[in-house]
């Protein structure tokens, strides 16, 4: 018999492929980002992530993705991972968050995510269910959606696509856009 879990995922590419529910987020732009604490990875190495902590040092880029070790997600860590440099500049912290348990994303952050930026497990959901990303087809799976959250806490920009291609451009470029507006208010 097939683990629930791993069925989901295996129903990944085929939901995709016909045409999955259109990713959405519900949290808004303007709207205060739930504070979350959940372990995670940088470069295979295990420790805690405080989004509240993370914010001390300024914005954050919140990306959802569904599974790791899957095309698509490869693709947006490997993206994420290349551009982080361009995120550092603007004193931005990027993480990733799904289902997937520890020891995947463990592994994931050395390969995909190249050991650049940190990956978090939501193997219970919760984070999932705060930011309202949880697909609806596929219970425990995010949505591709990728939020932008200010220092302040409020979500700046958020993105919705199952398209991997557009996360980091796009938040890269609220994120600049931010930054130049914060320096202007100086």
């Amino acid at each position: 018999m097939i683990p629930t879990r791993r069925l989901a995922l295996l129903a990944v590419p085929l939901v995709l492929a016909l045409g999955s529910v259109p990713a959405r987020a519900a949290l808004e732009v303007g709207e205060r980002a739930p504070d979350f604490t959940a372990p995670a990875a940088l470069a295979g190495k295990p420790f805690e992530f405080r989004l509240s902590q993370a914010l001390a040092q300024g914005p954050v880029v919140l990306y959802f993705y569904p599974a790791a070790f899957t095309q698509g997600c490869t693709i947006e860590a490997n993206s994420f991972a290349q551009a982080i440099d361009d995120y550092k500049a603007v004193n931005a912290t990027v993480i990733g968050v799904s289902g997937d348990d520890m020891d995947t994303l463990s592994r994931f952050s050395v390969t995909a995510c190249g050991g650049k930026f940190a990956v978090a497990s939501d193997s219970k959901h919760r984070i999932m269910k705060d930011y309202d990303v949880e697909h609806a087809v596929l219970p425990g799976v995010a949505n591709r959606v990728s939020f932008v959250i200010s220092p302040q806490g409020r979500i700046i920009y958020q993105y919705a696509s199952s398209n991997p291609h557009q996360h980091v451009d796009n938040t890269l470029q609220a994120v600049r856009r931010w930054h130049a507006e914060s320096a202007r208010a100086r």
